[in-house]
């Protein structure tokens, strides 16, 4: 039972932990928050189960397709909404908002596509459960969990080994000196909104055959990953996927061995808690104040 409810939690919590990166990279790179990472997550969902399910592409294909429609609408966001609105000197806040416009207007478009009814996303596996410690867990479970640490070490390798994960870093540091040196700032920015979009469509992939697909799926996981990102210490890419995991784990223990009806009472109850005791989070990052 224990094993069980621990691999559910690293589940969710790898899911949290996703969305989590997303928050953490764009704060990162611009100093904004996007909260329609969510829904990002929503529709990277409807359109893994359309191309697998509906058009019968392998999942693979599938797979690759979704994340690059939701790359391109992540660099797109930030041209036509987070790059105008800098453009005209607005303050943050109404930058902030217009992200949640745009969540809104993402939530309404799937929608009027894919109507309210929840789908159930095929399997991904012929196998449907796989033995650990003497317990069946859901093939497609492992593979969520394999894929965001895979992610996870990728991205870790993309931006501390490669010349424009470089670049990404030192636009985030102080971008007038990234330009000075050279560096396309405006193209770093606009790729980290793109990578933020494409790990929230991932994990709608992962989610989906585990979960269903349905309008509200990301809100919720989009609101527990910026608790995550919180609680690991918001900005920091490690601290994301720390504090991701640590709030699956916590409601997932919650829901099992106490009640289903607290779980979400815990988790905010705990972002609460760091935010007067460790604002900074587990990874002691320090906010952006200019």
């Amino acid at each position: 039972m224990l094993i069980q409810v621990l691999v559910s939690g690293s589940v969710l919590g790898c899911v949290y932990g996703l969305i989590a990166l997303g928050y953490s990279l764009i704060y990162k790179a611009s100093g904004m928050m996007n909260f329609a990472q969510g829904d990002v997550l929503t529709l990277g969902a409807f359109l893994g189960y359309t191309f697998f399910s509906m058009l019968g592409f392998p999942f693979f294909l599938a797979f690759i397709l979704t994340l690059i429609i939701a790359f391109a609408f992540g660099l797109g966001i930030e041209r036509a909404v987070f790059r105008q609105l800098k453009a005209k000197n607005v303050l943050p806040i109404y930058i902030v908002l217009a992200t949640i416009a745009v969540s809104y207007i993402l939530q309404n478009a799937c929608q009027a596509i894919w109507t309210t009814k929840m789908l159930s996303f095929p399997r991904i596996f012929p196998i449907d459960s796989l033995k650990v410690f003497g317990v069946a867990i859901q093939t497609e479970s492992i593979f969520c969990v394999a894929v965001s640490i895979l992610c996870m070490a990728g991205l870790h390798f993309f931006m501390k080994h490669s010349r424009f994960g470089t670049a990404m870093r030192a636009s985030a540091m102080d971008s007038k000196a990234a330009q000075a040196c050279g560096i396309n700032t405006s193209l770093a920015t606009g790729v980290t909104w793109a990578i933020a979009a494409g790990l929230a469509a991932m994990a709608g992939m992962l989610l989906g055959p585990i979960y269903g697909v349905f309008i509200t799926l990301g809100s919720t996981i989009g609101r527990k990953g910026f608790a995550g990102a919180v609680m690991g210490g918001y900005g920091n890419m490690y601290g994301a996927m720390v504090g991701g995991v640590l709030l699956g784990l916590i409601e997932t223990l919650t829901s099992s061995y106490l009640s289903s009806t607290y779980k979400d009472l815990i988790a905010y109850g705990m972002l609460l808690l760091f935010l007067f005791v460790r604002p900074t989070g587990i990874f002691n990052e320090k906010a952006i104040t200019e």
